[in-house]
């Protein structure tokens, strides 16, 4: 009885470990078997690194070879009210059953981000000079 009972509760486990099992074998099949049927025609130009159609150069152009800080902000930005938007779906689809406590927590997130939006509106942030 023991082996039996383990085996009926594992079942309903099995179609996901097949499924992992088939993914990790088509990835470690990929990997290994690119080199050997992939082109081997290599040139300088595709080893050298993709600036946007830019010449690569040792060196950053603008700012007297100093990246400028307004790329990191607007990239910081983005990730921000990525997340935000992110952690709205949830509410999105269960807003009914949460009723008052998860429209107010809602609104208590939507005001924190906007403070922080705010918050770099104010500092400058968002003025491209």
């Amino acid at each position: 009885m023991g082996e039996a009972g383990a085996s009926g509760v594992l079942d309903p486990y099995i179609p996901l470990v097949l499924m992992f099992a088939l993914a990790l074998g088509f990835a470690v099949f990929s990997v290994s078997i690119a080199p050997l049927v992939g082109p081997r025609r290599y040139n300088r130009a595709k080893l050298d690194a993709y600036e946007c159609g830019i010449e690569p150069s040792p060196q950053p152009v603008m700012g007297g070879g100093r990246m400028p800080v307004a790329y990191y902000l607007t990239a910081m930005l983005f990730i921000l009210f990525d997340i935000e938007m992110v952690f709205l779906y949830p509410f999105a689809v269960s807003a009914d059953s949460l009723g008052l406590f998860g429209v107010a927590e809602v609104v208590l997130f939507i005001a924190t981000v906007g403070f922080a939006y705010v918050y770099v509106w104010r500092r400058g942030g968002l003025d491209w000079n």
